[in-house]
């Protein structure tokens, strides 16, 4: 299950900070963010091969969109459209509250179950598709401000183990400083392979085993105040492997992100 974390300080110079790591079999094949898209060339994301989709992306006006798969429901299903589509339809927009508007709308028969989550300098959303049948429509929620960790449960949700143990950590940790690149609280915690509450290995915030399955990259990021500043950029680092063996990285967003006033 994959893992989201993000900190929301509306009003401040980085309202948004967010942290994630991605776990997915072995075998699925990936390349690390950038403008995979023809068609979409204000998008930058990771690239999922198999699908064509994205797991974590960013466009040019500042949208941030992830998607996590809800708990039983990994792989694909016949007659269901990836999961990775949402995150590039998200992006389609030019703030969250666009992007959510229209995702609303979507039929949830056509996906399995999953969460998203949406968000700018303004505004932060998580839409859950809980159902699996599709008869229950998705539910939209505005991400409060403070700290949210959406994995493959509910926000913030002590059912799933990894939350139960982690949230009250990425809590008390410093947040990070994207002005002085200070990171290491929140890249400690998401290189962790304690496992949560002494439950299964793959209940660590970063695990791998004999299964296949396991973290296969992790990524930062902050979104600056738009309206408090200009020319600066969004920040996104990288880990293209479990985030406790491979060394964070610049994104190259290799075109300029939008940073007008609006």
């Amino acid at each position: 299950m994959c893992t989201i974390v993000i900190s929301r300080q509306p009003g401040t110079a980085w309202p948004v900070v967010l942290g994630a790591n991605r776990d997915e079999l072995a075998e699925r094949p990936w390349r690390s963010p950038a403008r995979h898209w023809p068609d979409r060339p204000e998008v930058v994301g990771g690239l999922d091969d198999g699908a064509g989709g994205s797991w974590l992306g960013l466009n040019d006006t500042g949208v941030v969109a992830a998607v996590l798969n809800r708990f039983g429901t990994l792989g694909t299903a016949p007659g269901r459209r990836s999961r990775g589509e949402l995150v590039l339809e998200a992006l389609d927009h030019g703030d969250a509250a666009a992007a959510v508007a229209a995702l609303a709308d979507l039929n949830p028969r056509a996906y399995r179950p999953f969460n998203l989550v949406v968000a700018d300098d303004r505004d932060a959303f998580w839409i859950a598709h809980r159902d699996e049948t599709g008869r229950e429509p998705m539910e939209v929620t505005p991400l409060p401000d403070g700290l949210s960790m959406i994995s493959a449960a509910d926000r913030n949700d002590p059912v799933d183990p990894r939350i139960r143990a982690y949230l009250p950590l990425f809590e008390q940790a410093s947040r990070p400083d994207p002005e002085s690149g200070d990171w290491q609280a929140w890249w400690a915690l998401l290189a962790s392979r304690e496992p949560a509450c002494g439950d299964a290995p793959n209940s660590a915030m970063c695990f791998g085993g004999t299964s296949g399955f396991g973290t296969r990259s992790s990524a930062v990021m902050a979104l600056p105040n738009r309206s408090r500043a200009l020319g600066i950029r969004p920040v996104w680092l990288f880990a293209p492997g479990p985030p406790d063996q491979g060394s964070w990285q610049p994104v190259s967003f290799g075109a300029t992100i939008a940073t007008s006033k609006r």
